[in-house]
C-alpha cells in the first residue's frame, strides 16, 4: 500500500527541506512525497510533509499561517540577516540603551499588516530568477515590496545586554510570506540599531504543533515502513481542516471530473466537496470576486 498521509517532520538544524524530502522518500521507499514551504537549512522545528495522494494538498498547506520562536540580536547586522551570514554593520548596545518597556512598544508596532522587502539571500524570484542568485553574483535588482500580517509578537523572556549587543526571544504568529530575519531587522530599525534573526524555530504550520512532530532519526530508528507509516496522518483528517459540502448522488461523477460549481452559497474561499456517503471527491476554491468556485484538486479516496 502506497504510504499516503501528512508527515509532521521536526527538522534537524543543518538540513535543507529538500534534504528532507530525498531521506523520506527512502524511508518510506516512495517517490510522492513533497513538503509544503521550505525552512532554511539552520531552522528547526514543524515542517509538514505530504507523501502520496496528499501532495496535491501541498500547495494548500503551504499557504496556511505559521508560528515561530525567534532569538533577535540587536547591535550587529549581517549579510544574511541571520547569524550566518557576513557582518555588515555594528553598534554598540550599552546598558541605557533602550528599556524592556521600549522594546515591547516596538513588537507592538510591528503586530498588524506591516511592510517587508525580502532579504536578498532568499528564493523570491524576481524577473525569473531568485534573489539569492542575484545576491550571489554582487548584483543589485529592485526587490518587491509586499504587505504581510503579523497576528501576535511578544517577548518572552528578560533581554540580556552583553558584549555591546542585546538578545532577547520572541514569539511570534504570522501568515505567509514573513520573513522573520526581516522582522528582526525591522525591529533593530525601530529601536534606532543594527539587528539580526540569531536563532529560530518554528513551532507551528497551520494547525500541525511541534508536539506532535517526529524526527528522521526516530523514523530511521523504526524497522519498517508500515511502522513508519503510523506517524502520517491519514488525508481523510487533513482535509478535516476546510469547510464541507455535501452534493446528491446525480452530481457526483460531475464532480469527479473536475467541474465547476456555480451554485454555491458557502462563504469559504476553500473548502472540500462530500458525497452522500461522507467520502471526499474534490477540493474547491473559489475565484476572486464571484460566488463561483473552480476546482483546484480532485482527492477522490476509495
Amino acid at each position: 500500500m502506497e504510504p499516503t498521509g501528512v508527515l509532521i517532520l521536526d527538522k534537524d538544524s543543518g538540513m535543507t527541506s529538500h534534504d528532507c524530502v530525498f531521506k523520506l522518500r527512502k524511508l518510506f521507499q516512495t517517490k510522492k512525497v513533497g513538503h509544503t514551504g521550505t525552512l532554511d537549512p539552520e531552522v528547526t522545528g514543524v515542517l509538514p510533509i505530504c507523501l502520496g495522494r496528499a501532495t496535491k494538498l501541498s500547495r494548500f498547506l503551504t499557504d496556511e499561517g505559521k508560528r515561530y520562536a525567534a532569538e533577535i540580536t540587536i547591535g550587529t547586522a549581517t549579510m544574511t540577516e541571520d547569524a550566518h551570514g557576513e557582518v555588515v554593520e555594528t553598534r554598540e548596545v550599552g546598558p541605557e540603551a533602550f528599556t524592556a518597556a521600549e522594546i515591547d512598544r516596538v513588537l507592538e508596532k510591528l503586530t498588524g499588516k506591516i511592510e517587508q522587502i525580502p532579504p536578498y539571500f532568499s528564493a523570491v524570484k524576481v524577473n525569473g530568477k531568485k534573489l539569492y542568485e542575484y545576491a550571489r553574483k554582487g548584483q543589485t535588482v529592485d526587490r518587491p515590496r509586499r504587505i504581510v500580517e503579523i497576528h501576535r509578537l511578544v517577548r518572552t523572556n528578560e533581554p540580556v545586554i552583553e558584549d555591546g549587543v542585546c538578545r532577547f526571544r520572541v514569539d511570534v504568529e504570522c501568515g505567509k510570506g514573513t520573513f522573520i530575519r526581516t522582522l528582526a531587522v525591522q525591529i533593530g530599525e525601530l529601536l534606532g540599531y543594527p539587528a539580526h534573526m540569531s536563532d529560530l524555530r518554528r513551532t507551528r504550520s497551520g494547525s500541525f504543533e511541534e508536539t506532535a512532530a517526529v524526527t528522521l532519526q526516530q523514523l530511521a530508528d523504526l524497522e519498517t515502513v508500515e511502522e513508519r507509516m503510523n506517524h502520517l496522518i491519514p488525508l481523510e483528517e487533513v482535509i478535516k481542516r476546510w469547510p464541507a459540502m455535501t452534493i446528491p448522488a446525480n452530481r457526483e461523477r460531475y464532480i469527479r471530473n473536475g467541474g465547476r460549481l456555480n451554485d454555491v452559497s458557502l462563504e469559504f474561499e476553500l473548502f472540500t466537496v462530500y458525497n452522500e456517503e461522507g467520502i471526499p471527491l474534490a477540493l474547491y476554491r473559489r475565484l476572486d470576486g464571484t460566488t463561483d468556485a473552480t476546482v483546484e484538486v480532485m482527492l477522490t479516496i476509495d
